[in-house]
């Protein structure tokens, strides 16, 4: 029997005509349609209000209709409970499913997060469009293989190593696309279902429906096989502006190309900054100033000047893994200071030794292609290799670029160089009559050389110095900044990039690193993580147990004050400094771990600061773009104190005010370095963090985001991430695979988002600086 609360449903044993033999299950089962007595206590709700409305075109009945006050909040959303938990333990091949609709002006994600009892989760997202009513579904069961080359089964067949899956069926419904999270739950003890919007700059409403588990279609056998067409595109869906062929690609460059002119708007400086504007001290390089309370950038001949860009205009994160492999013994390793410049290669060539040791490593992996060149084809030059992976469907293997594929077959081949050469004046001549100021971050150091307009440039700090682990080691540990090797290595790292960018002008300033996992704010253990693990080593095999060892010992004195403080028992400093347990027992505690988090933040900026001006005296430090889940104020207040730009990487419709008031205690310039909004309705099978409803919805959302920063006093630019579409079949490194690119694989420009790039900075200094001109 079914209860008609909302959200509740009894965990006896179902009617056995619901499923199989097999326990397939064979009929819809309704987990809520509304139609009931409405129970709102089995609804938590969150920065929102709910209320039961007559259901829309496309619905039964009543719906319940959820307003989403996010403007002001972190998130908002309802959580969908039971007396005890959701049993769908006996049923095996099915999906849960909605209809949902969007009532309001602008499209609305939704991240629906699916708990257990256990506490694993598994988020999924989704758009909403604005108008009639969708039906979304997510896959609980089924529909799995085996992954042939070694014998497991896998999670909805993600040894394809993409991280969402095209649909399994054919359907007008849509698929929520994969995000992150435990992928197998424990069906049989559903603890909440969670439908969840955040980041947004305005509130919206959603109204939904007719929750319910349907068993799957039959599976498509051939779902993934041929998927990638020969220029990278999805061969199974049609789109506009997809090439069909050689000639239809050659005349859509040639059009683009007579178009082209090139020119700065006529509002620029030479430096892209604003002529129309005051100026102020010109001191031949980029440098900050607070005016009229905004922070701003003046450029080297003293115009105000605001950093918009676009990030990865470089080839390495083109290429994808096709799915063979080598041995690996016929493939030289390379040392840390050829990786310094590992990622600006845009192919990693494969030798002839290694060539002839290939093989199928993956063959889901291989199946994806419609087609792969021999190494002895014309376009056999785009292979390469990449040895190690962070994820995807395998740890290392033979990678592919069809975008610089393509920009061969664009451009022609006369010497192994032309391409990339007519490739890099094209992409100037685009920055530029877009309206852009400057190139992002992880531009071919080819662009160095430059003298059109202003870029970022950037290193990777990376050696053998000890590291720590924050307990949520994203991409890798963090560094050990009291090791002495990593004080040689920041070195190391700013000398390439002076010998890069040769003191240019041009150059805005220079990032360290990406994305450091100092510390999540979801609980204190997470928060102080990087301090817990120091704590917990012997100091005198770790710099950092030592430094913090040193700190408690000047503030406390006797091991027996630290005790008092902390309730802890330690015997002695000795005994502390060799081994510790640094669980967390009360305020005293943090405050102390809080002093600990700041002095490390200290000694990693300053170490980089320090590095870098010693080479590089006259230009920005631009920080370590700090993740918008990875940002504890101790680290910023460090980050202030030694950075000339703090930067950060937000993926989020934009700058929620409230968010982003801790701004005004920082009182420094900042930078968005990465943020994007991708859709699906270009062959992409997944579009990315930030979802949009289509290619024109992302040009207004790209607006918006831009708004956000362009308004916010504190922010000096914002970059895009990123200039092409990620491989629809992953990029090599860690299997993304986003529509985030102004151009496609192709290297097509996306019309819409180009129009709103246009549009957005020919009235970006106006909106910014004004004012200034009216007083």
């Amino acid at each position: 029997m079914f209860f008609t609360g909302v959200g509740l449903v009894a965990s006896c044993s179902q009617p056995s005509d619901m499923v199989d033999s097999q326990g397939k299950l064979t009929q819809e089962v309704v987990i809520e349609d509304f139609e009931g007595i409405f129970v709102p206590l089995n609804v938590f709700k969150f920065n929102g209000e709910m209320d039961l409305v007559d259901a829309p075109k496309g619905m039964n009945g009543k719906a319940l209709q959820v307003k989403l006050h996010t403007q002001e909040n972190e998130s908002a959303g309802i959580a969908m409970v039971t007396l005890t938990s959701y049993d769908w333990g006996e049923y095996s091949d099915f999906n849960l499913a909605f209809d949902i609709a969007n009532p309001g002006n602008e499209s609305v994600q939704i991240n629906l997060i699916i708990e257990d009892k256990s506490g694993a989760a598994y988020t999924r997202g989704f758009v909403v469009p604005v108008g009639d009513t969708t039906t979304v579904y997510a896959k609980m069961d089924g529909h799995d293989q085996v992954d042939p080359e070694n014998a497991r089964p896998n999670e909805f067949n993600f040894s394809s190593g993409l991280r969402s899956n095209p649909a399994t069926w054919q359907s007008t419904d849509r698929q929520a696309h994969s995000f992150w999270g435990k992928k197998r739950l424990d069906i049989s003890n559903i603890s909440r279902i969670i439908f969840m919007t955040d980041g947004n700059l305005s509130d919206r409403t959603i109204t939904l429906d007719n929750i319910r588990l349907r068993p799957n279609p039959e599976m498509d056998p051939l779902f993934l096989k041929g998927l990638v067409d020969e220029f990278g595109q999805n061969a199974k869906v049609d789109y506009p502006n997809k090439v069909k062929s050689l000639a239809q690609l050659k005349d859509i460059t040639a059009k683009e190309l007579n178009s082209l002119k090139g020119d700065l708007m006529q509002d620029r400086s030479a430096y892209s900054g604003w002529k129309d504007g005051p100026k102020l001290k010109a001191t031949g390089y980029f440098r900050t100033e607070k005016i009229d309370n905004k922070w701003t950038l003046v450029d080297p001949e003293g115009y105000l000047y605001f950093s918009t860009g676009i990030d990865i205009i470089r080839l390495s994160n083109s290429s994808t893994i096709t799915g063979y492999d080598f041995d690996q013994n016929t493939i030289p390793m390379r040392s840390a200071e050829e990786l310094l410049g590992e990622d600006d290669m845009p192919l990693r060539p494969v030798n002839l030794d290694a060539q002839k040791t290939r093989y199928v490593a993956s063959e889901v992996r291989k199946s994806l292609f419609e087609w792969l060149p021999t190494y002895e084809d014309a376009l056999g030059n785009h292979y390469g290799y990449r040895r190690e992976t962070q994820s995807g469907p395998l740890a290392h293997g033979e990678t592919f670029s069809f975008y610089s594929a393509n920009l061969e077959r664009k451009y022609g081949e006369t010497t192994p160089e032309s391409y990339l050469t007519t490739w890099r004046e094209v992409t100037i001549d685009r920055m530029k009559d877009w309206g852009f100021t400057s190139l992002g971050n992880w531009a071919q150091s080819e662009f160095y050389k430059n003298k059109e307009i202003p870029f970022v440039a950037y290193a990777d700090i990376i050696g053998d110095f000890d590291t720590i682990s924050s307990g949520f080691d994203f991409w890798h540990p963090v560094p050990d900044p009291y090791d002495p090797k990593f004080q040689e290595r920041a070195l190391a790292a700013a000398q390439h990039v002076a010998e890069q960018i040769q003191s240019s002008r041009w150059t805005m300033g220079v990032f360290f690193d990406n994305e450091q996992s100092f510390g999540r704010l979801d609980s204190d253990e997470s928060h102080y993580g990087l301090v817990l693990s120091a704590l917990s080593m012997d100091a005198s095999k770790s710099k950092g147990k030592a430094a913090f060892s040193k700190i408690l010992k000047d503030k406390y004195n006797t091991i027996e004050s630290l005790n008092d403080a902390w309730d802890k028992d330690y015997v002695s400093w000795e005994y502390f400094d060799k081994t510790a347990d640094p669980s967390i027992n009360n305020d005293e505690q943090l405050a102390d771990y809080s002093i600990l988090l700041e002095d490390y933040g200290n000694q990693y900026f300053d170490t980089i600061n320090q590095a870098m001006k010693s080479v590089l005296p006259n230009h920005l430090y631009l920080g370590s773009r700090l993740p918008s889940w990875g940002m504890p104020m101790e680290i910023l207040r460090a980050a202030a104190e030694h950075v000339d730009v703090i930067t950060y990487n937000l993926y989020e419709e934009g700058l929620v005010p409230s968010k982003w008031a801790f701004l005004e205690e920082i009182d420094k310039p900042a930078l968005i370095g990465e943020f994007s909004v991708g859709a699906d309705d270009a062959g992409h099978v997944h579009p990315g963090i930030v979802i949009s409803a289509d290619q024109e919805d992302r040009g207004r959302m790209f607006k918006n985001y831009m708004y956000s920063v362009i308004d916010n006093p504190y922010f000096v630019g914002a970059h895009m991430f990123q200039y092409m579409d990620g491989p629809i079949t992953g990029r090599a490194y860690d299997g993304e695979n986003y529509n985030s690119g102004i151009v496609s694989v192709t290297d097509t420009p996306y019309k819409p988002l180009v129009d709103a790039a246009r549009e957005l900075n020919a009235e970006l200094y106006e909106r910014r600086f004004g004012v200034l001109n009216d007083k």
